[in-house]
Order: C-alpha cells, then structure tokens, then sequence
C-alpha cells in the first residue's frame, strides 16, 4: 500500500501511483526504485515501458493538464518527488514566453506519437 507524506511518495511493489484517463496537476521524480508502465487494450493490461529511478513520471498530463494516458505500477518499493503544478507555474511566470509553448508543443506532439503506438 501506498504511504504518502508532503511531498514524498512511498510504494510497494504492485502499488498503483496513476491510473489510464485520471486527472492530476502532479508528476512525480522517482528517487529509488522502478515502476512499469501499463495500457489498456480492451479488458486488459499490457506492459510498454519501465521508469527507472532518476527518471520523471506523469509528466504529460503535468505539463497539458489532459487526463493520464497511461497506469503506472510499482515493480519495487518505490520512493518519489512530488511536484506540484504550482511550482512549474511559479518558474514559467518568471522566464520568456517562449518557455511555456515549448512545453506545450513538445507536449502536443508527444500526445500525438503515443496515441499512434499500436500496442
């Protein structure tokens, strides 16, 4: 079962942290661990990837505010950042426009490339 603090989350292996379609303003930087990440096809689950720690998670929907577009399951116990959407806010308001369209940009057409993955 998931133990969560402030601004730190702890997982147990098969511990869900985000769920396919969910809405969150949060990504998470994965300190110690490793999480599987998981699409639906139909009734079911299939695996397309592995976070590995020193790596972010959530990051999209972060970043577009678009439901989560995939489930991400701990493989380990797991320990995590979180970082609130305020704080990206907080950081954009301080730097060139251009920051922020990049984001979402990069953001758009990585949302467009995974929508084209076949699983």
């Amino acid at each position: 079962m998931s133990h969560r603090t402030n601004e730190i989350v702890h997982l147990q292996p098969d511990d869900v942290l985000l769920r396919e379609g969910e809405e969150s303003s949060v990504m998470y930087y994965l300190n110690t661990g490793s999480l599987a990440i998981f699409k639906r096809k139909g009734n079911a689950e299939q695996q397309i990837g592995t976070i590995y720690s020193g790596e972010l998670v959530g990051e999209m929907s972060f970043l577009d505010k678009q439901p989560r577009s995939a489930t991400v399951k701990a493989i380990t116990e797991c320990e995590l950042v979180v970082i609130k959407g305020e704080k990206l806010e907080e950081l954009l308001d301080k730097l060139p426009k251009w920051y922020r369209v990049l984001l979402i940009t990069l953001t758009e057409r990585l949302r467009k490339a995974n929508a084209r993955i076949k699983i």
